[in-house]
């Protein structure tokens, strides 16, 4: 164990009080579920079942999705088994309530102190680990390791800033990473990266999010929409971040010269931000509707509108045949957000210039003329008006980004393989 290691365990052992003070400063936030905030200092809400469990863990949204795509993979090919999955978002924790198999059940991940993590696994003794998340939690690792539950790193990625931070705590890193059987990266450099610092049993798979099944619609939904919007040009900004519903005010005005019927529709990532994004709207003098809770639909009248809701987006991507991927113009530096979703859905994809996070989907997409990028606000307005007014090169983008999620379908299927022994290991194990 090395000394980074240690100082980092008495350090977060010695900060509960102010772990406790985050976790009250997040509930006031809204960023903690406050009647189930016990679960973050690694207290079940629910009973361990009696067969073997898988310990699924995903980061947040992004992480989660991919995770769902995994589980049903399991439930598939071993329903003997049950999961506990752990994410660590509200968001998150929403979306998996919605769309678990019968075989899982979420908890709120605990916070990495050790007396939590204690708590986690004394309760759920999980047979079996499955990481799906970028960070490195010190204590939960080491505890793994230390009651040699087998584990595993799924849909590894390591983005440059990570790797050259962790480049200065080599020894550290390595200490974590060999609390892995196996990592399963998602790309050549991220497996370079994992490698460089110490890893051992790395593996390409490719990236989980390739195999997701698309978003689900409800079908009188879509048609009511689509009596609503009529034919007017409709495109959706998907996924909005800090700053994308002001350019997509913007946006709209400019195109709104040419185009007078179109119809904006801007899914916010995080739907409690509709009050800012309503006086962004008001500021920017252009007329808008929420969806909100009555799913009120959006009038001739309406330039702007706003679904408000969670678990909406397929809807959204089925009803629209352009769709501009959110957090790549925020405020915030953005990063990107998975463009596979609109392109399983039909749309011809756009992303801004800032998709770091998602690199290596954009760039697959890139090579195969299946996702378009805009650098400016100036560029945004000229591809929306190119594909809104010449009907043939919008159906050529979309077929472009139908061939290309056709490709990539079997991913998970590659993953499940990867880790058939540890499952089977698992198994045998109980069954004996």
């Amino acid at each position: 164990m090395t000394g980074l290691l240690t100082l980092y365990q008495s350090a977060t052992k010695a900060g509960k009080p102010l772990l406790d003070l985050l976790l009250q400063s997040r509930v006031k936030r809204g960023k903690e579920d406050p009647a189930r905030l016990g679960e973050r200092k690694g207290k079940a809400s629910q009973p361990r079942p009696n067969d073997s469990v898988i310990w699924l863990h995903a980061a947040s949204v992004g992480e989660a999705q991919s995770a769902l795509i995994l589980l049903d993979a399991v439930e598939k090919y071993h329903p003997s088994v049950s999961v506990v999955v752990t994410t660590g978002t509200v968001t998150s924790a929403t979306l998996m309530q919605r769309r678990l198999p019968r075989n899982a059940v979420h908890q709120y991940a605990p916070l990495d102190h050790p007396a939590w993590v204690e708590n986690f696994l004394n309760h759920w003794q999980p047979d079996l680990a499955l990481w799906m998340e970028s960070e490195l939690w010190p204590n939960m690792l080491t505890a793994l390791r230390a009651r040699k539950i087998p584990a595993a790193l799924v849909n590894a990625r390591l983005s440059d800033k990570s790797y050259r931070n962790w480049k200065y705590a080599r020894g550290f890193a390595k200490s974590l990473l060999d609390c892995f059987m196996l990592i399963l990266a998602q790309t050549e450099k991220d497996a370079a990266h994992y490698e460089n610092l110490g890893a051992n049993n790395v593996i390409i798979s490719d990236n989980i999010k390739y195999s997701a099944a698309p978003l689900p619609y409800d079908e009188l939904a879509l048609s009511t929409l689509k009596l609503a919007v009529g034919e007017r040009p409709v495109w959706v900004y998907a996924s909005t971040h800090a700053g994308e519903e002001s350019l997509a005010c913007r946006v709209h005005k400019t195109l709104k010269e040419t185009l007078p019927d179109l119809l904006t529709i801007i899914v916010p990532r995080h739907p409690e931000r509709r009050d800012v994004i309503a006086n962004t709207c008001f500021e920017n003098s252009v007329k808008f509707r929420l969806r909100g809770k009555t799913l009120a639909l959006p009038t001739s009248d309406d330039d702007i509108y706003i679904p408000d809701t969670l678990g909406e987006l397929g809807l959204f991507y089925t009803l629209c045949p352009i769709a501009m991927i959110g957090r790549s113009f925020s405020d915030d530096g953005g990063g990107g957000h998975n463009p596979v979703e609109a392109a399983q859905l039909g749309c011809a994809v756009l992303t801004g210039p800032n998709n770091q996070f998602q690199l290596q989907l954009y760039e697959d997409m890139r090579t195969d003329f299946a996702v378009r990028e805009v650098r400016t606000e100036n560029e945004l307005i000229a591809a929306l008006k190119e594909l809104m007014t010449q009907p043939e090169l919008l159906k050529e983008m979309q077929r472009n980004t139908s061939a290309f999620v056709n490709r990539k379908t079997h991913v998970v299927d590659r993953v499940l393989e990867l880790l058939s022994p540890m499952l089977k290991s698992m198994e045998g194990r109980n069954a004996a």
